[in-house]
């Protein structure tokens, strides 16, 4: 599993000119899943998150984890996560997993991260063409592999 998480002073998700999403103070993470992930990728990710500290104390350094720091959270699925652009300039997928894969563990990384950080997350929708809209903060980006644990 890959993800993406930015820290943002407000997200949200539109689909079909709709909002399904929105958070103030928070993560945005974008989750990428291949074929191969399984709940201990699941377990590992989701504990990272509730405990990656990139949230500022009062000196304003990244101190405060986001179970902490009481920030709210929007999970979007995201397959492109994975693309390969070794070859040529159109990028492959062939490490995506399908839905029949993908759908279960998603809805698994749900589960997991509401019961790790003791409250709700809002989503987008699995294999919907979402609007996500987002202010960084920061701007902080990050980048995490469960199969690359760096």
């Amino acid at each position: 599993m890959r993800i993406v998480i930015q820290r943002v002073s407000e997200a949200s998700v539109v689909i079909n000119n709709s909002e399904v999403a929105t958070i103030q103070k928070g993560l945005l993470i974008l989750l990428g899943i291949e074929n191969e992930d399984t709940q201990e990728d699941i377990d590992w990710l989701c504990n990272k998150i509730a405990n990656l500290r990139v949230f500022p104390d009062e000196d304003g350094v990244m101190n405060i984890s986001l179970k902490a720091s009481e920030g709210d959270v929007i999970l979007v699925s995201q397959f492109t996560l994975h693309a390969s652009t070794k070859k040529g300039n159109r990028p492959s997928y062939i490490k995506a997993a399908k839905p029949d894969i993908a759908i279960p563990l998603y809805e698994g990384f749900i589960k997991t991260l509401r019961a790790t950080l003791g409250k709700s997350i809002q989503t987008g929708e699995f294999g919907a063409d979402m609007k996500v809209h987002l202010v960084n903060d920061g701007p902080v980006t990050i980048l995490i592999d469960s199969k690359n644990k760096e």
